[in-house]
């Protein structure tokens, strides 16, 4: 029997809404734009020792020899995409997913399962993400494993198990939350109460640190919707803030006052007061929801 070829990172960096780009600024400019913007991801890609396999319309597939390196290669990316921005030099955002697992390399091509992973990880992300999977994730050193953060569990087409996502926290911040921040908070709250059908929970200092909320029975709250995912959602308290982070296929939406905010693959930080539906909007008459208080 032939060896097994060697674990490696596959890699794909992907322009993201580059079909909007070229209907604003026009075939000609948008794909000058577009090639210049790839050409200096490829940059990043050989200063962290991978190489640039194909180019495919808007999308670059890399190879990787460690998961080191994938990821230093992604952080490095976004960084440049994110000071272009800053300069106004580029509206241009891009996502980054990558899979570390035996990949075959021949003849300018890469074949298996690692390949197809790899792609579906970058599919989940959005603009100015890193993700990777569990595999790539036991296989970083310490100081950058450190700062990876899981997602949760993911249905990947062609998987028949589900695989754990993780995110790369990239940035120079404590952490960085898809959804954005809310300013203005005043003075933050030590403890987050959560209520639904008679049960209460809290979140915070010599408290509990986190829940889960979904349709499976394990769940800390269990929410029998059907348009509830079976891991739809999971609150943190970090440090003096309390993280809703959406698991679900079909979304989670957060309305505080006036305002509704959907989440899918997101997190958002809680504040004040308000109510969190699953699956459901607000205005409709079957949402299942479950109440919040910021203390």
């Amino acid at each position: 029997m032939p060896p097994s070829p060697p674990p490696r990172v596959v890699l794909f960096v992907d322009i993201c809404g580059s079909t909007q780009l070229y209907d604003t600024m026009g075939d000609a400019l948008a794909a000058k734009n577009v090639a210049n913007c790839l050409a200096t991801l490829g940059e990043r890609v050989r200063e962290c020792g991978g190489r640039i396999i194909q180019r495919v319309g808007d999308e670059l597939m890399c190879l990787f020899e460690t998961a080191d390196d994938a990821l230093n290669a992604g952080r490095m990316m976004q960084e440049w995409m994110t000071r272009q921005e800053a300069l106004g030099e580029s509206t241009i955002a891009v996502r980054v997913g990558c899979h570390f697992g035996s990949v075959i390399d021949r003849e300018g091509d890469l074949f298996g399962d690692s390949v197809n992973v790899a792609a579906r990880v970058a599919n989940m992300a959005k603009g100015g993400q890193v993700l990777t999977t569990e595999d790539t994730v036991a296989a970083l050193s310490g100081p950058l494993r450190e700062r990876v953060r899981v997602l949760g569990r993911f249905t990947i087409r062609g998987k028949r198990e589900d695989v754990s996502i993780y995110e790369l926290l990239w940035q120079d911040s404590e952490y960085h939350t898809y959804a954005g921040t809310q300013s203005g908070f005043g003075r933050r709250p030590t403890h987050i109460t959560l209520k639904y059908a008679g049960q209460e929970i809290r979140l915070g200092s010599g408290e509990r640190s986190s829940l889960t909320v979904g349709r499976d029975v394990g769940c800390d709250i269990v929410i029998p919707d059907t348009k509830a995912s079976r891991r739809h959602a999971r609150i943190e308290a970090r440090r003096d803030r309390f993280v809703l982070i959406d698991q679900s296929v079909n979304g989670t939406y957060v309305r505080i006052g006036n305002e509704e905010i959907p989440l899918l693959h997101e997190e958002l930080i809680l504040y004040s007061q308000g109510q969190i539906s699953f699956g459901r909007r607000s205005e409709s008459p079957e949402r299942t929801f479950l109440e919040f208080v910021c203390e």
